[in-house]
């Protein structure tokens, strides 16, 4: 929200089909011919680019050489586990490349998923379940096959002991069946969930016989076993993790693997301080960053590296949506519980002045969860949107239906003298009043907050802001703490305010449940991050992911993202519509550049 691909027919004279040991059922052509037919690939809306047949995807390179190293720095600054599907610990970086999952998401396809552990899936013409018919020769790293079994463990365990978001992305599973080794059903709950089969795929599949009898809730270090392209080969906790390539891995000849696992070793080395990354990949100690700092792009590569040619420097544009980054106010404190306050310090955060002074005008202002897509909200409601919209009307804001959705516009010289009479005008409203240089409520308390992040490099954005707020009374304390105290204390809802991001896809479904539903504005380590509690927002996820087609869940997007914005949840933040990507010259990439992700799986290294 992935074979050498074989479809098997309906149309076979005789089908035997295993019931207990020593007993079989014979079923008629008839039979056999009502059996929906087992397809390489699933896809959303429409038809799957390629083929049954298909040889390779187009953006990779099915002759790329294998070999070299690829070294990278992560964000975070550090690790203490190897289990990434729990609450508990701060996972390592690339662990996904050690495990399969059941299907493979293209990225020149909105939304398509092909067979990867499965050979192929079987979908009820009705919707009401999903089958996956796995690869019998896929097999685990210690050359245990991959079963039916381990595919139903992994769901049960994830469902119970894993994070929240398991829980709630797939709670309308209601049944899972292993029908054989190689053959499992997934009843499911609704059949308006319509994505719900294709991220069933989406999940690594991990291996029964190794974690049944293993605590799986706390944080380790040991090495886990997968069925992937990779192994974790070394473990240095907190510094460095390395993957090797399997160089007997079962789906290597699979065609959706096809130039994809190029590089023999990932290296992950971690940095606490981004400058000193940055130095190090200046230096030669890494091969590959994704910046995401727009002075760092504008002038921080330069020197004889990069004279040289020894760095190439390439963005890369991309057509995905690029969702939420944002101040999110914690809506459970009582300072941030009246949505006034929270639009009155939207007036006083500085978007010009800082895309000016700090950004050299690289980005873009964010006015949209679904931000850079087809599903982003605009204008006034009109047709659909707004029949969609009506029945919530005594709900909502006037400002819903009759006004256009902006944020305050500046000049960029730091003058803020018309937002901040606005914003005084809202804190008026509020209760609160100038008492000297502080703001005050009744009880005579100052406006007082602490943003808690773990970035330092955020400061020089948060610092001015802290002046402006300043300027009107108001207090604000900048937190920095470890990644590790950060995670624990978002998951105890222990904050005023935070930065981050909400990622969305270019097909929004169960996921908006954990964002934004009622039901996870309690729930530790779920992503509903501003608490937000609001029947009209639980309504519309869930008409989101129930609707039949493109067009209704376009709608039903536009909706939920008006209803978000007008709540002023979040201050937004900013976007840019392509990857900023810096390399060592002996670092490829392919030609052909897919819109919708940057697989770096398909790269080589000479």
């Amino acid at each position: 929200m992935l074979g050498k691909t074989i479809l098997s027919s309906p149309l076979r004279k005789l089908m035997v089909l295993s019931l207990l040991p020593g007993m079989f059922l014979l079923v008629t052509t008839a039979q056999a011919a009502a059996e929906p037919i087992c397809k390489h690939a699933l896809t959303l809306h429409g038809e799957a680019k390629y083929p049954a047949d298909f040889t390779h995807l187009e953006y990779v390179n099915p002759n790329a050489p294998k070999g070299g190293s690829l070294r990278q720095a992560p964000p975070g600054g550090t690790f203490d586990s190897l289990n990434p599907f729990i609450i508990q610990g701060t996972a390592a970086a690339g662990l996904g490349n050690i495990y399969d999952s059941l299907t493979y998401h293209s990225a020149d396809e909105p939304f398509t998923e092909y067979g990867l552990l499965a050979r192929c899936i079987r979908l009820d013409p009705a919707g009401h379940w999903v089958e996956f018919e796995l690869h019998p020769h896929a097999r685990f790293h210690d050359g245990k096959p991959v079963t039916a079994e381990d595919v139903a463990f992994t769901f049960e365990l994830l469902r119970e002991k894993g994070r929240p978001f398991y829980r709630a992305y797939y709670a309308d599973i209601s049944n899972i069946q292993v029908l054989s080794p190689q053959r499992i059903r997934f009843e499911l709950a609704s059949n308006t969930n319509r994505e719900l089969p294709l991220i069933i795929g989406q999940v690594p599949i991990l291996p029964k016989h190794d974690w049944q009898d293993r605590d799986f809730t706390h944080p380790s270090l040991d090495i886990p076993v997968g069925s992937g392209p990779y192994r974790v080969a070394e473990v240095d906790s907190g510094r460095r993790i390395i993957y090797q390539r399997v160089e007997n891995y079962w789906g290597a000849d699979l065609p959706i693997n096809q130039g994809r696992n190029n590089i023999n070793r990932l290296i992950y080395d971690y940095y606490r301080d981004a400058t000193v990354a940055l130095e190090a990949f200046k230096a030669g100690r890494l091969d590959f960053r994704l910046e995401n700092i727009a002075r760092n792009w504008a002038t921080g590569y330069s020197g004889s590296a990069l004279s040289a040619g020894d760095i190439l420097l390439e963005s890369i544009p991309h057509q995905n949506s690029s969702g939420m980054q944002g101040f999110f106010f914690n809506t459970r404190r009582d300072v941030f519980s009246d949505p006034r306050v929270r639009l009155a310090l939207t007036q006083m955060f500085d978007f010009e002045w800082s895309n000016q002074q700090l950004f050299h005008n690289a980005y873009t202002r964010t006015l949209s969860y679904f931000s850079n897509s087809e599903l982003a909200s605009s204008g006034l409601p009109q047709g659909r949107e707004l029949a969609k919209l009506e029945p919530f009307r005594d709900q909502l804001p006037a400002a819903v239906f009759e006004q256009k959705y902006t944020l305050p516009v500046t000049d960029g010289s730091g003058n803020l003298r018309p937002q901040t009479r606005e914003a005084l005008r809202l804190l008026r409203e509020a209760g609160w009043q100038m008492d000297g240089r502080r703001l005050v409520n009744a009880q005579g308390q100052q406006l007082r907050f602490e943003i808690l992040m773990h970035d330092s490099s955020f400061e020089r954005v948060v610092l001015p802001w802290r002046q402006n707020l300043e300027r009107i009374g108001i207090r604000m304390d900048v937190r920095v703490v470890d990644v590790t105290q950060y995670l624990n204390r978002l998951r105890q809802f222990d904050y005023d305010m935070t930065i981050s991001t909400l990622g969305q896809s270019l097909s929004p479904g169960n996921e908006q449940r954990e964002f934004f539903h009622s039901e996870f504005a309690q729930s530790p380590d779920g992503r509903n991050l501003a608490g937000i509690q609001h029947p009209v927002v639980d309504a519309l996820v869930e008409q989101l992911i129930a609707a039949r087609d493109r067009e209704t869940l376009i709608t039903t997007t536009r909706a939920l993202d008006r209803v978000l914005l007008w709540g002023h949840y979040v201050i937004p933040h900013w976007h840019l519509n392509e990857y900023r990507i810096a390399r060592r010259n002996n670092v490829h990439i392919p030609e052909v550049r897919p819109p919708y992700g940057l697989p770096v799986d398909a790269w080589w290294v000479e």
